[in-house]
């Protein structure tokens, strides 16, 4: 049964020279639809007029049709459709609205009016199917990003709708919640919910989808059956460049303890890093990684132990790149950072280098996730950082993104930068890490060599 369909449509963001969607007709029925194409190809655009975001929320100017649910999209307001379309965005640390896990996911049923006794029942069913049974009591203040980004999820499906839609929600889980939640589409889609998911990697996805669409340029360039879809090729694990000597400690935690509101998240764990070397953490979601970074930044003070860090700038990448982007346009974000920098010659360069270049006018907000992402790592990067530790870096990136900030960070090792990455992105770590250290279950611990399976 088909559940949305667009003819001749297209959207133009507000003061935009070209349009986000060109005369895109599509067809979406019930199963599991992925959607694929490069950052800032249309993907978000085209997911967000499934919902009404487009054009309701974000203005702009539109031309043809869409439909979904039996609604038509540009008349029916947002509140409606929202009863009908669950949504769940690339940024889930802006999608919660209580302060507690439990509550959270009960935020929309109360807005529908379901009795108390329905609605505590729905609620367990709903973290029990994303995999958060275990978190209900928590505070959402306390939960990584992945473990948010199941939060999202969980209140999305706690509402039943007839069209869950996904915009890249398996960047920033760890395999066995990427895998669970893979399931839970799947079960989904034959319980009867049509499930629409854009994905950069989509190696499970694509064996387990009905259909492919491929966005180009605004354009639904192609609309295939699952078995025409070939799962992605997992990258060779050849760093780019042999890993060389490492210079001095540029970091160092003795006996740490760490974690948020004075909770241990991490105990006794002692490490170092040192100038020249790029060490990845990788681990389960919730393990720590975030609190290790959070600790070196100096952002989160330690419960016990020491934190020492060699003199120089410290650059600090959260998960959500909307909490640095905050000026007018990309040039002035990365201006900013480097307005006291006796180096800021080189900002022009790192923005051609991570493909920013055409678009260092335009405001962050109106980027894609993948562009606001790079722009993020851009102003955090600019200048001569002494440290710098990047949390998911490659989260809603292509993979001509990725490569690029693959060669930004290997530039900076070899000027002499410690850099830190957490990640899910068992391909960035292989390619650049020259340590790769597990973080999980309170304790950190040096796993195996880069480049090792």
């Amino acid at each position: 049964m088909t559940v949305a369909s667009l003819r001749g449509f297209t959207y133009r963001y507000p003061n935009a020279g070209v349009p986000a969607l060109d005369n895109v007709d599509l067809d979406i029925s019930d199963g599991v639809t992925l959607v694929a194409g490069a950052s800032g190809s249309g993907k978000s655009s085209l997911l967000r007029v499934l919902n009404g975001l487009v054009p309701h929320f974000h203005g702009g100017t539109v031309s043809g049709f869409a439909e979904v649910c039996g609604r038509d999209v540009v008349t029916t307001p947002t509140r409606v459709l929202a009863t009908h379309v669950g949504f769940v965005f690339q940024d889930p640390e802006l999608q919660a609205v209580y302060p507690s896990v439990e509550r959270d996911i009960a935020f929309g049923l109360e807005n529908i009016g379901t009795s108390p006794a329905l609605m505590v029942r729905t609620v367990g069913d709903a973290l029990e199917r994303a995999g958060i049974a275990h978190l209900r009591k928590r505070a959402v203040a306390t939960l990584s990003g992945g473990e948010r980004q199941r939060l999202a999820i969980a209140g999305v499906l706690a509402m039943r709708p007839r069209l869950v839609v996904l915009d890249e929600p398996l960047s920033q889980l760890d395999a066995d919640g990427a895998a669970a939640l893979v399931t839970t589409l799947v079960d989904l889609a034959k319980q009867g919910t049509a499930v629409v998911v854009a994905e950069h990697r989509f190696e499970r996805l694509a064996i387990v989808c009905d259909r492919h669409i491929e966005v180009d340029g605004g354009r639904a360039v192609g609309t295939v059956e699952s078995t025409a879809v070939r799962p992605a090729v997992v990258r060779s694990a050849t760093a780019m460049v042999p890993a060389r000597s490492r210079g001095p400690v540029a970091w160092r935690v003795n006996q740490l303890a760490a974690g948020p509101a004075r909770s241990p998240v991490l105990e006794g764990v002692t490490l170092e890093g040192r100038r020249g070397e790029i060490m990845a953490l990788m681990g389960p979601n919730g393990g720590g990684k975030t609190t290790l970074l959070r600790t070196l930044a100096g952002l989160l003070t330690p419960i016990s132990g020491i934190v020492e860090r060699a003199p120089g700038r410290v650059a600090f990448l959260p998960q959500n790149p909307m909490a640095l982007l905050h000026r007018a346009s990309v040039a002035a974000e990365i201006a900013w950072t480097v307005r006291r920098d006796a180096s800021a010659h080189d900002a022009s360069d790192l923005m051609a280098d991570l493909g920013l270049a055409h678009l260092a006018q335009r405001d962050p907000r109106d980027l894609s996730s993948g562009e606001r992402q790079r722009a993020a790592i851009a102003a955090v990067l600019a200048g001569s950082p002494s440290i710098a530790l990047l949390d998911e870096p490659t989260r809603g990136m292509d993979d001509g993104a990725r490569d690029a900030l693959c060669r930004v960070v290997l530039r900076m090792r070899a000027d002499g930068c410690s850099i830190v990455l957490a990640t899910h992105d068992i391909n960035l770590a292989r390619t650049v890490a020259d340590r790769i250290v597990r973080v999980g279950a309170g304790v950190a611990s040096e796993c195996i060599a880069a480049g090792v399976a």
